[in-house]
């Protein structure tokens, strides 16, 4: 029998579960079989079969489309499970042979392939970073409580990366949000007696981080009303930017920071008197030469290589495959920082296993943390929304003990200003990408 062409046969799996047969024998009431010929059924099409009733049919899922404020998880708007690429940069000079080679596509192909090291991890975690910044750069707003500021951002980031609560880790906040403010360049976030505003003659450094399968996107930009700082602001992005356009595979750190430091100080500032006297004062812009970027591994903010944004002597150079965050921080004082004030920020310290504690408490909080957070950076606010009370004599026990290490605010000179912008790149066999990139900045 010739099959009708217009008709598709249903695939092996509707056969089996629905029981569609093909050859059929036609047997007589004696039992003999060989009598009659064999009759051949004709195959139900996958649609006669829906009609029928004997399968199901496939429903095609559509994109949802983002909330204010962003609650929807991306998975449900990319339901292709592809998310937007960065922006592509080609590699230059030695290594413009990377864009056309097979070897390196076929690297990049692999590493797709690698639930753990596809570059849609590090993608979806940079979507999360641009929907929920791009929320925040509208809607804060002087009056704001810190405490107000990063619930925004936090829960915002908590939802549309689908926060795993699971204790596997999946996907979640990358670090605790940074809100620096004025002289304090970075590791300041409120803790939850903190009762700060913020004001209209604030400079507040914003830095997000988002992660999927341990994969970081780190990024930060800068926050600011009074137009007098406008080139503070400028110097820093265009620093920023200098440091990603320099980076690359074989480019040693320190040429990195001899640009940035070059372009950031060609820079100045001039503030009018606050204080009613006539006149204004003017301000070099300064790198703030003991902050660095730095590369990111799984789960570990900072790898183990620093990208300094100074000329230095350091000749690590950068490697295929590696992530980095490329930031710079720039400052109206004497452009180093010491650490000061209450602290927020900690983290695990890497390779301690099975530390000898003595307090209880400290044993019950160390498990805590490495369910909740393992060498993920955490703060005191995302300890309590584990239900955890009454923990400071452990936590400060996890410190002494060097288990935990802590990371207090840092500020340069008191009444000076900072900014901090930042992306993260990753450097793939034949391109580099800026996985951070929006039309932002």
């Amino acid at each position: 029998m010739i099959a009708d062409p217009k008709q598709q046969p249903l695939d092996d799996t509707l056969d089996k579960v629905e029981g569609v047969e093909e050859d059929v024998d036609d047997v007589g009431n004696d039992g003999n079989d060989a009598s009659k010929p064999k009759k051949r059924r004709k195959r139900k099409t996958k649609a006669q079969a829906i009609a029928e009733g004997r399968a199901k049919e496939e429903v095609k899922q559509e994109p949802a489309t983002q909330s204010e404020p962003p609650r929807v998880g991306l998975t449900k708007i990319f339901v292709d499970g592809i998310f937007p690429d960065g922006e592509v940069c080609e590699y230059l000079n030695d290594n413009s042979y990377r864009t056309t080679s097979a070897e390196k596509k076929h690297l990049e192909k692999l590493a797709n392939e690698n639930l753990d090291e596809t570059y849609n991890n590090i993608r979806r975690a940079a979507e999360v970073h641009r929907q929920v910044r791009q929320y925040a750069q509208k809607t804060i707003r002087p009056g704001m409580s810190m405490l107000e500021i990063a619930n925004l951002i936090e829960d915002g980031t908590r939802a549309l990366v689908e926060e795993d609560i699971s204790g596997k880790l999946q996907s979640g906040i990358g670090f605790p949000t940074g809100l620096s403010l004025n002289s304090c360049a970075a590791h300041y976030t409120p803790n939850s007696n903190d009762t700060i505003a913020l004001k209209e003659s604030d400079i507040m450094k914003v830095d997000i981080g988002v992660h999927v399968r341990g994969k970081i996107c780190d990024s930060a930009f800068t926050i600011h009303w009074d137009h007098d700082y406008d080139p503070l602001i400028k110097a820093v992005k265009e620093a920023t930017n200098t440091g990603v356009r320099e980076a690359g595979i074989d480019v040693r750190v320190g040429d990195i920071g001899a640009a940035i430091q070059e372009v950031m100080e060609s820079y100045e500032v001039t503030v009018p008197y606050k204080d009613g006297r006539v006149g204004s004062a003017t301000f070099p812009v300064k790198a703030i030469g003991n902050l660095t970027g730095h590369n990111i591994t799984p789960y570990k903010i900072h790898g183990g290589k620093s990208v300094p944004i100074v000329k230095s002597r350091d000749q690590d150079k950068m490697e295929e495959g590696e992530y980095f965050a490329i930031e710079t921080f720039g400052s109206t004082g004497r452009g180093r920082v010491v650490e000061s004030g209450e602290v927020s920020h900690y983290a695990l310290n890497h390779g301690i296993k099975n530390p000898p504690l003595r307090l209880e408490t400290a044993k019950t909080l160390l498990k805590t943390i490495q369910k909740n957070f393992g060498t993920l950076p955490w703060c005191r606010r995302y300890l309590e929304r584990t239900g955890t009370s009454r923990y400071l004599l452990a936590l400060n026990n996890l410190v002494n003990s060097g288990i935990v290490q802590d990371y207090p605010p840092l500020y340069d000179a008191p009444g000076s200003m900072t900014a901090q912008f930042e992306h993260t790149i990753l450097l793939r066999p034949t391109c580099k990408e800026v996985v951070s990139r929006g039309d932002d900045y």
